[in-house]
C-alpha cells in the first residue's frame, strides 16, 4: 500500500484514510488496510512480529480493516473516516499477553473437543495471571488428562492456523450454534446478547466458536510456554440452580523463562497457602456445618487480629477518630436510598422479610457495608460547621454473597470486618483529610513490612451507567483527589477508569507481597454524592447560618480484616515478626530441675506484656528446638541450672539462633524494644508483579 491515491474503476478517486503513528509519523492508506498493511509498510520484521493492534484506543485484530471492522464484516462498504490513530502490539506489550492468552483458550477448547465427545462450550475469559473454559461433558476432566489436552494443543499451534473473524445475522447465529449443539451458546444469545443483532465469531480450523475477540493472527503466535493447572467445578453463569460445569485453569507466556517464573511462583504460593498454614499453626477454621465462607477465629489467629486492631485503635484515637457501633442488619430502605441495593442485590444475601404484628411488610438486609449506617449516626443531630470534620470509626462486621465457586479461605469470604471509618467534612478541609488518610494508610503498611505498593486512582468510566451522581459532580471529586494525591508523591500512581466506587473516585493501594503477587488493600474514597439531596440530604450550618452539605470520605487501611491477615499469612508464610506474632516467645527447660525457674520467667515475660508458653516437658532440647522452630516462634528462651543461679536465660533467635544468655531484664528489654518499633526483620525480597487481587470494597 503507498503513500498515492488508488482510482476505483469508475474513474473517480477513492478517499484515502491518514495512520498516524505513536512517533507522529502519518501514513496514507486505502480504507481497507489492515493494521498488518502498516506493519508491513514500515518492515517485514514488524509484520512477523506484530500480533493485535490499538485503533483509536481500541484493542483490534491485526487484520481488521482500519477504515471501519464492523462495516467491513457486514458486507458493507469501508467507513471513509479520513484518519485513525494506530499502535502495533508485539509480544513485549503488556496488552498482547492478555489477547494471546484468550486466543489461548480457544485452542484448549479445541484440543478438549477433539479428545472427548459431546463437549458443551460455556465461557473462556483471561483471568489475572491466565485463563479458563467451562466445558459440559460426561467425562470427568482431572490433572490425568493435562498431558494429551497439551499434546493436541500443540499440534493446533504448530499447524499455526488463522484466527479468521466471521459476522452472522442473529438469526444465522443461533442457527450456527443449533447446528453444532451448543445450547449454552444459544442461550446466551438469547439473553445476554438479547440487542445485539449481528454476532461475532471466531474459527481456527475445525473450531468455531462465538467470541467478541480480539485473537492474535495465527495459533503459531502461541508458541510452547503454556501450562494447564487445575480444574474445578463452576455453575453456568454462576447460578447454582443451573448445570455444574467443568472448569479448566490454564496459563501461558510468550516466553518459556516467564512461564518457568510463573510456575515457580505458583509452588511458593502453594508452601505459603493461607488455607494450609492457617491450619497447622491454629489459626482460623471454617465449619460447614456454620457455613461456607464464614470464618471461625481460633485464639491464635484471634491473637493476631486483636493485635492489629490496638494498633489501629491507638491510631484512631491519636487521629482523633470517635469509635461507633452499628448493628448487623438494617433495613432494605436504607441501602436503597445509599444505592447499594439494587445495584449489588446479585451478591447480597436475600432480604428478610417480617411476619411479625407491626413489622410486618418490612424487609431486613444483612449489612453490605457500613456506611449507610454511619451516615444515619451523622444525622442523628444538627449540626454546624464548628463541629466537622467528624470523624467516625468502627471495626463493622459486613457481608456479602459470593459464589461458591469464588470463595478462598480468608481472602473472599460471605462475612467480614473492616477496620471501616467516614468523615464528614467541608470542602475546604477535603484535602488535608484525604492526605491524613492516606498517610495512615501508608504508616501501618509500613509497620507490616509491606512496602512494596503502588497507588491506583479509581476513576469513573464514563461509558458505564453503574455511577450514581452527575458528571459536574464526578468532575469535582476527581479533581480533587487527583491534586491531592500528586501533592504527596504517591509511588506508582496512576489513573484507571471503570475502578472507582459507583458513588465515587478513590485511592487504592496495590501491595506487592513477597512473591510477586499483587493486592488490593487499604482504600480511600472521596464522596459527595451520598450526602447529596438526591441520597441522604445531609447538611451543617455554615458560619453564614446557611445550610451547606458536607463531603464524604470512606477509609480502610487494611480493607478487611479477614482478607489482610490472610494475605499477611502468606506474606511471612506464617512467620510473623515479633511484635504481631500470636505466640512471641516460649520458655525451654533443659530438664525437669529448671521447671520452677521457667514458670518464674514465663510469669515475668507475662507481665511485660508478651504472649508467652512454657514447653516444661521431659523431652531432650534439642526437640523442643526444632517443634518451636516449626511452630514458628520468634524466640525461645532456655533455662538450665545455671540460669536459675544466675537470673538469666538463653536467647534462641528463630532467624539468627543462639544469641547467648543474657539477664532476664536485658532479654525483656531488647524484645519490648522490638515490639515498640514493629521491627520487621525478615520479609523475602519482593518478584516481578503478578495481576491484581482485588478487595472487598464496593
Amino acid at each position: 500500500m503507498g503513500p498515492n491515491k488508488q482510482t476505483n474503476p469508475a474513474g473517480t478517486e477513492s478517499k484515502m484514510l491518514t495512520v498516524k503513528l505513536p512517533d507522529g509519523t502519518e501514513k496514507q492508506f486505502e480504507p481497507t488496510a489492515t493494521a498488518y498493511d502498516v506493519a508491513a509498510d514500515i518492515g517485514p520484521g514488524l509484520a512477523k512480529s506484530a500480533v493485535a493492534a490499538v485503533v483509536d484506543g481500541e484493542q483490534q485484530d491485526l487484520k481488521a480493516p482500519l477504515g471501519g471492522i464492523a462495516a467491513n464484516c457486514a458486507g458493507e462498504a469501508a467507513s471513509d473516516e479520513a484518519s485513525v490513530e494506530l499502535r502495533l502490539l508485539t509480544k513485549r506489550d503488556p496488552e498482547a499477553l492478555a489477547i494471546m492468552r484468550h486466543s489461548c483458550a480457544h485452542v484448549m477448547a479445541q484440543a478438549v473437543m477433539r479428545l472427548f465427545d459431546g463437549v458443551s462450550l460455556a465461557f473462556g475469559p483471561v483471568t489475572g495471571n491466565g485463563f479458563y473454559y467451562d466445558f459440559n461433558l460426561d467425562h470427568a476432566l482431572s490433572e490425568e488428562d493435562f498431558a494429551a489436552i497439551e499434546a493436541e494443543m500443540k499440534k493446533i499451534v504448530k499447524a499455526d492456523e488463522p484466527f479468521e473473524r466471521l459476522s452472522l445475522s442473529r438469526d444465522e447465529a443461533i442457527a450456527t450454534c443449533k447446528e453444532m449443539n451448543q445450547g449454552f451458546k444459544v442461550e446466551h444469545i438469547e439473553t445476554g446478547l438479547a440487542e445485539e443483532q449481528t454476532l461475532s465469531f471466531y474459527r481456527q480450523g475445525e473450531f468455531l466458536d462465538l467470541c467478541r475477540g480480539k485473537h492474535i493472527p495465527s495459533t503459531g503466535h502461541i508458541g510452547k510456554a503454556f501450562k494447564l493447572l487445575s480444574v474445578a467445578g463452576a455453575y453456568w453463569k454462576g447460578d447454582n440452580s443451573r448445570e455444574q460445569l467443568q472448569r479448566v485453569y490454564a496459563t501461558a507466556f510468550f516466553d518459556k523463562k516467564e512461564l518457568k517464573a510463573h510456575l515457580t511462583q505458583l509452588e511458593e504460593a502453594k508452601k505459603r497457602d493461607h488455607r494450609v498454614l492457617g491450619k497447622q499453626l491454629e489459626l482460623f477454621t471454617i465449619s460447614q456445618t456454620v457455613g461456607s465462607g464464614l470464618i471461625l477465629w481460633l485464639p491464635k489467629g484471634a491473637a493476631i487480629r486483636q493485635t492489629l486492631e490496638d494498633y489501629l485503635k491507638d491510631e484512631l484515637r491519636q487521629r482523633d477518630y470517635d469509635a461507633v457501633y452499628t448493628p448487623n442488619i438494617g433495613k432494605v430502605e436504607l441501602y436503597q436510598i445509599s444505592g447499594h441495593y439494587p445495584y449489588y442485590k446479585e451478591s447480597q444475601f436475600a432480604p428478610i422479610e417480617m411476619h411479625q404484628q407491626g413489622e410486618e411488610g418490612d424487609k431486613y438486609l444483612l449489612k453490605p457495608m457500613n456506611c449507610p449506617h454511619h451516615i444515619m449516626i451523622y444525622k442523628s443531630k444538627p449540626r454546624s460547621y464548628r463541629d466537622l470534620p467528624v470523624r467516625l470509626a468502627e471495626f463493622g462486621t459486613v457481608y456479602r454473597y459470593e459464589q461458591s465457586g469464588e470463595l478462598s479461605g480468608m481472602t473472599r469470604v460471605r462475612g467480614f470486618t473492616q477496620d471501616d471509618a467516614h468523615i464528614f467534612c467541608t470542602d475546604e478541609q477535603v484535602a488535608e483529610e484525604f492526605r491524613g488518610c492516606l498517610e495512615m494508610t501508608q504508616k501501618v503498611l509500613n509497620s507490616l513490612g509491606m512496602t512494596n505498593y503502588r497507588v491506583r486512582l479509581g476513576f469513573r468510566d464514563p461509558d458505564s451507567k453503574k455511577y450514581v451522581g452527575s458528571e459536574e459532580v464526578w468532575d469535582r471529586a476527581e479533581a480533587a483527589l487527583k491534586e491531592v494525591c500528586e501533592s504527596m508523591d504517591l509511588p506508582d500512581m496512576a489513573i484507571e477508569p471503570g475502578e472507582a466506587a459507583f458513588y465515587g473516585p478513590k485511592a487504592d493501594f496495590v501491595v506487592t507481597d513477597c512473591i510477586g503477587r499483587e493486592w488490593q488493600l487499604g482504600t480511600v474514597q472521596l464522596d459527595y454524592n451520598l450526602p447529596s439531596t438526591e441520597r441522604f440530604g445531609l447538611e451543617y450550618t455554615g458560619a453564614d447560618n446557611q445550610p451547606h452539605q458536607p463531603v464524604m470520605i470512606h477509609r480502610a487501611p487494611l480493607g478487611s480484616m479477614e482478607r489482610f491477615i490472610g494475605v499477611l499469612i502468606e506474606h511471612f508464610a506464617g512467620a510473623f515478626p515479633l511484635w504481631l506474632a500470636p505466640e512471641q516467645l516460649r520458655v525451654l527447660t533443659v530438664s525437669e530441675k529448671s521447671e520452677e525457674y521457667g514458670k518464674q520467667v514465663q510469669q515475668q515475660m507475662k507481665e511485660a506484656g508478651f504472649r508467652v508458653t512454657g514447653d516444661y516437658r521431659g523431652q531432650k532440647l534439642g526437640a523442643k528446638i526444632r517443634e518451636g522452630q516449626i511452630d514458628l516462634i520468634p524466640y525461645m528462651l532456655v533455662v538450665g541450672e545455671k540460669d536459675a543461679e544466675n537470673g538469666t536465660v538463653t536467647v534462641r533467635d528463630r532467624i539468627e539462633g543462639d544469641l547467648g544468655a543474657m539477664p532476664v531484664a536485658e532479654a525483656i528489654a531488647k524484645l519490648q524494644a522490638e515490639v515498640a518499633d514493629k521491627t520487621v526483620r525478615q520479609v523475602a525480597e519482593a518478584a516481578p508483579a503478578a495481576p491484581v487481587e482485588q478487595g472487598d470494597g464496593y
